[in-house]
Formats: structure tokens, C-alpha cells, sequence
């Protein structure tokens, strides 16, 4: 009884929302936050959502403070794919700064200070009314005319203890507008797309027009297994300019090639924002 409450609560939290129609297109913004994951969503119907916060707090609340009006303090939801520095430490700040109505992330435990805070935060949140879903495959959240597949983890995570880095429990979900599509993947590693190729029985399959490729362009993701199958038009990498990890690597920059795959750079081409009508997109940059 309890799972169902709560996958009604993922499906409907959206719906009051969608007499509030502010623009007819879907806004998708993979935030240049140097080596990190941020990704802000909003819907025709005004529905906010926030993918990871980045490294920085200055930086993703500058980015945000760019596409909400000012007087707007208020996101829909936040989902932390997985609690990582790159991804986590931004949304402290987000907590401090903005009223939270949902939170979706694993679970999974670290053994580090920005963790350590996000669990305070996350206390927090709760007694002010937020609500907090630990995600698993199977559940889907409807945002208005807009659907959210979560493809991975494949079970709860709930209290499980990641020692050295939380990649391979990382979020991954498919954003369905109408006919477009997008592919969130956290950091994944290899193993996981596999076994996403493999378990995937939604109705619809993980394919995706657009897709955030796992791990900032990772040699260690990106197989030309998921790349053929996942088939996107564009692929988005987030990293760090000069990073120290050689993201994106020049495998995966083959792999690309090789499926005719284009792809956008934050360190290059700093925010990439896709707007799309249901039908078509474009990038605006």
C-alpha cells in the first residue's frame, strides 16, 4: 500500500501546475558548470526541475538565477543522480536558497563532509514539508505533458554504503515531450548500460534524440553498444575545461564519429539549452 501511495505521489505532483501555461516548448539547459552535472528542466507548464547542482554553489545559483524570474523561489523538484561532489555540492546552496517541493535521489551513503551536510539539508527539508522519493526502474513522474522513465537503479539503494564513488548507483531516466526525448545518465559506468540495454521493458525503450552522456564523457562509459542502441541525434558532454581527467576522452570521441552522433561541449560551447514543441528541437546557443 505504501509503494503505491508513493507512486501516485511521483505521478501526480505535477498536476496543479498545468493551469499555469507559460510558453508551448520544452526548455532543457545542461548548465556549463565546469567538471560537473547540472541540468535545469522546465515545462509548458512552468514545472521547474533540477538535474545535480554542479561543484558549485555561486555557479548553479547564477545559472538559476539567469532562467527563473528573480521573484521565483520555488523549484518543483530536484533530483541528485548520485551523491557525489560534482553533482551534490551545488544543491546545498539550491536547498538554502530556493523552497524545494520534491526531492529524488538513491539513497546510497558516503562517508564525506558534503554528504554528511546534505543529510542535515535533506532533515531539513522534510520538517519544512518537502517531500523525499528514493528512486528505483519502474516508477515514472508526470511533469504536465511531460513524462520522466526511471531506467535505473534497478532496486532500492536505500542505506547502501558507497566507500570510494557512487557512479554506478547513479539515477539514469528518459524524459519523453510528445515525440522528443532525452536520456539523463548520471555517471554510469559501462556495466550499467549494459544492463539497462538488457532490463529494458518499459513501454517505451531508452532510446532518446538527446542524450547526457554518462560520465562526462568517460572511457570508462559511452560503449558504441549504447551509443548504436541509444542512436541520439545530439550528445551533450559536461566537463571541465582542462579537466584533469582528459574528459571527454578520444575514444568516445570515435565512438561518436563513427555513429554520426553531434556533439556540444560545455567547455566549449559553455550552456546548451534544447527547446523542443513536441515535435521538433533545436539548441539554442
Amino acid at each position: 500500500m505504501a509503494v503505491g501511495l508513493v507512486f501516485l505521489a511521483l505521478a501526480n505532483f505535477f498536476v496543479w501546475r498545468e493551469v499555469f501555461s507559460l510558453d508551448s516548448n520544452l526548455h532543457v539547459v545542461f548548465f556549463d558548470v565546469g567538471q560537473g552535472d547540472a541540468i535545469f528542466i522546465e515545462t509548458p507548464q512552468g514545472h521547474q526541475v533540477l538535474i545535480d547542482g554542479g561543484p558549485s554553489g555561486e555557479v548553479i545559483l547564477d545559472k538559476l538565477f539567469d532562467e527563473m524570474p528573480f521573484w521565483d523561489r520555488t523549484l518543483d523538484l530536484i533530483i541528485l543522480t548520485h551523491p557525489d561532489y560534482d553533482h551534490l555540492r551545488g544543491l546545498l546552496d539550491v536547498l538554502d536558497r530556493y523552497k524545494v517541493e520534491k526531492i529524488l535521489w538513491t539513497g546510497v551513503l558516503r562517508e564525506t563532509k558534503t554528504f554528511e551536510e546534505w543529510l542535515e539539508k535533506l532533515g531539513a527539508e522534510k520538517e519544512e514539508g518537502a517531500e523525499v522519493f528514493i528512486a528505483q526502474k519502474g516508477q515514472v513522474v508526470r511533469a504536465g505533458d511531460s513524462q520522466f522513465y526511471i531506467f535505473h537503479p534497478f532496486e532500492s539503494l536505500e542505506g547502501e554504503l558507497m566507500e570510494k564513488s557512487s557512479n554506478e548507483s547513479s539515477i539514469v531516466l528518459k524524459m519523453a515531450f510528445g515525440q522528443n526525448s532525452f536520456l539523463f545518465t548520471g555517471d554510469i559506468t559501462k556495466k550499467q548500460e549494459d544492463a539497462i540495454l538488457v532490463r529494458s521493458d518499459f513501454p517505451v525503450g531508452p532510446g532518446a534524440e538527446v542524450l547526457k552522456l554518462p560520465h562526462h564523457g568517460s572511457k570508462t562509459a559511452n560503449s558504441r553498444a549504447f551509443l548504436e542502441v541509444i542512436s541520439p541525434q545530439i550528445a551533450v558532454i559536461s566537463c571541465g575545461k582542462d579537466n584533469s581527467y582528459g574528459h571527454p576522452h578520444q575514444e568516445v570521441l570515435s565512438n561518436l564519429a563513427e555513429f554520426a552522433i553531434t556533439y556540444l561541449r560545455t567547455d566549449q560551447v559553455g550552456d546548451v539549452e534544447v527547446i523542443a514543441d513536441g515535435n521538433s528541437f533545436f539548441i539554442n546557443n
